[in-house]
């Protein structure tokens, strides 16, 4: 077994694999195609990650987050335009998610009325950005739950043989 690292700042992707009890030579026969020396590089961020990489890293390490943090920090277009996901349990989710779908349905009606021209005029902008809003916390929730389903799989707290079946099922109707 390796030495344990003493490097103070460690980034994620250290910290991911070291949770896991993983040296990098480990780390990198999981991997199989990504080297112990580039898992070292990534690692000591003297070479950036791959999304690739990133997905085997994630695959690994039973650590399905590191896709949402390489997405909201390390790419281009990610950091701009993708939120990291929030990692939470699932009963605060859903509860979340009612509360904002309860709080969009009460403002279904302004949000036809602002859209139906096609243009949105001073006097609606506040009600259009509160709006916004409340989609926004909708996608974060409904991210937070594929994130949830992601880890609840990769710890096998949930049958697999019978999620795949029903996803294929609801895939082909």
């Amino acid at each position: 077994m390796g030495r344990g690292s003493v490097k103070q700042n460690k980034n994620i992707y250290q910290v991911c694999r070291e949770e896991r009890g993983l040296t990098r030579a480990a780390a990198a026969e999981l991997m199989e195609w990504v080297s112990e020396s580039r898992i070292e590089k990534i690692e000591s961020e003297k070479s950036a990650a791959t999304p690739e990489e990133i997905m085997a890293m994630s695959k690994a390490y039973k650590y399905p987050e590191l896709r949402s943090y390489y997405c909201s920090h390390e790419c281009a277009i990610g950091k701009k335009d993708v939120k990291e996901v929030e990692d939470k349990p699932i009963e605060k989710i859903v509860l979340e998610l009612l509360s904002a779908l309860n709080k969009i349905d009460a403002f279904k009606n302004r949000f036809i009325e602002i859209a139906s021209d096609g243009i949105i005029h001073d006097d609606e902008i506040e009600d259009f950005i509160s709006i916004s809003n409340r989609l926004d916390s909708i996608s974060s929730n409904i991210s937070s739950l594929k994130l949830w389903l992601d880890k609840t799989i990769e710890s096998g707290n949930i049958n697999k043989e019978i999620l795949k079946k029903v996803i294929d099922s609801n895939n082909n109707k």
